[in-house]
């Protein structure tokens, strides 16, 4: 029988009020994207499944805009229009990412494929960058070469199909990339919410225009530019620390109280998680009474494991590395000392032995 599933984020605190609302907009609430622990979502098929359904969406929405640019000549739109549309391929390297995701590992790839998806991230955060580049040139050029804006209202309403769109389509891909443990799909799913609010801004602009400050225009695009960098340092911050093998520190946390909570294990080597993908592999070290047989010591390990794979959300497989505990004081670790780092430290987490 398991452990109680320990909650990480019981006592994490959160911003209230307006402050904490207009975070949660530009950067919802997520624990390296993987708080929820649903169990029926977690594989690429909803993943594919979720780029399919925004791809379609996004590539309406940015083509009926783009219409309306040809139409009204708006520098702003315009801007919308570009982000839009690299917002609608970004789904296409995370359709082949979580496709590949779902190969087996090979001899070469003994992991499997999982880092396809970190690498989508990669593309996503360029194209993040790319699109902030060229509407900003473009405000630019606007702004010293001026340009009347036809069909105002036209503008307009175009400006509300973009938000939205671009909102649905957020909502869908934060919702799904945060249940199955995907940092490129929530980024995306970002990407996509900010090109909703800037499609507002469009709106804002188109206003201005009609009160007869028709540079308002471009200078609306200046906004929508800045909004895309916000957005584009939150993304690169998520898919860097993917990269980096980084994880939250309460998910070790609560690796460890369970780990602990085993009958059996006397002492806590130590525990390492990453993120492959959208699933989590751990390599935990214990130890055991050296009086023990192997069958009874494989038996510690086997409900170390299951006890994991219950206890930590997005957890994937697990590799245990079960040691003898003397009472004589004798180290059996002894001769790989001089090949082994330090133990990272323990950073003043009650109960946890190194």
């Amino acid at each position: 029988m398991t452990s109680p599933a320990v909650d990480p984020h019981a006592d994490h605190d959160h911003d209230g009020g307006i402050r904490g609302w207009i975070a949660s907009i530009f950067r919802p609430h997520s624990h390296d994207a993987a708080d929820s622990v649903d169990p029926a979502l977690e594989s690429s098929a909803q993943g594919i499944r979720a780029v399919k359904i925004s791809l379609v969406a996004l590539l309406v929405t940015a083509s009926a805009q783009a219409l309306v640019v040809l139409l009204t000549g708006s520098v702003a739109l315009l801007a919308d229009t570009i982000h839009n549309f690299s917002d609608a391929l970004t789904a296409i390297p995370l359709w082949i990412a979580f496709v590949l995701g779902r190969r087996p590992p090979s001899r070469r790839y003994t992991y499997g494929y999982g880092r396809a998806e970190d690498l989508a991230g990669v593309f996503i955060v360029i194209m993040i960058a790319v699109s902030a580049v060229v509407a900003g040139v473009e405000s630019v050029r606007r702004l010293l070469d001026p340009q009347d804006i036809d069909y105002v209202g036209v503008v307009i309403a175009a400006g509300i199909v973009g938000f939205v769109g671009n909102e649905l389509v957020a909502v869908y891909r934060i919702r799904v990339g945060r249940a199955i443990g995907s940092a490129a799909l929530v980024a995306d799913g970002l990407h996509a919410r900010t090109d909703g609010f800037t499609s507002l801004a469009v709106v804002f602009g188109a206003l201005g225009v009609l009160a007869g400050f028709p540079l308002a225009d471009p200078l609306v695009g200046l906004v929508i530019t800045v909004a895309i960098l916000f957005v584009l340092r939150g993304a690169a911050t998520d898919v860097y620390q993917r990269l980096m093998d980084a994880v939250e520190p309460d998910l070790v946390d609560a690796a460890e109280a369970s780990v602990h909570a085993t009958p059996g294990v006397l002492e806590v080597e130590d525990v390492r998680l990453r993120w492959i993908g959208h699933r989590i592999r751990a390599e935990v070290g214990i130890r055991v009474d050296s009086g023990l047989g192997v069958v009874e010591a494989h038996e510690i390990a086997n409900q170390v494991h299951h006890r994991l794979l219950h206890d930590v959300a997005k957890l994937h497989d697990v590799t245990v590395h079960v040691g003898p505990l003397s009472l004589d004081g004798r180290d059996h670790h002894a001769a790989l000392d001089h090949h082994r780092p330090a133990p990272p430290a323990a950073e003043g987490r009650p109960g946890v032995e190194r």
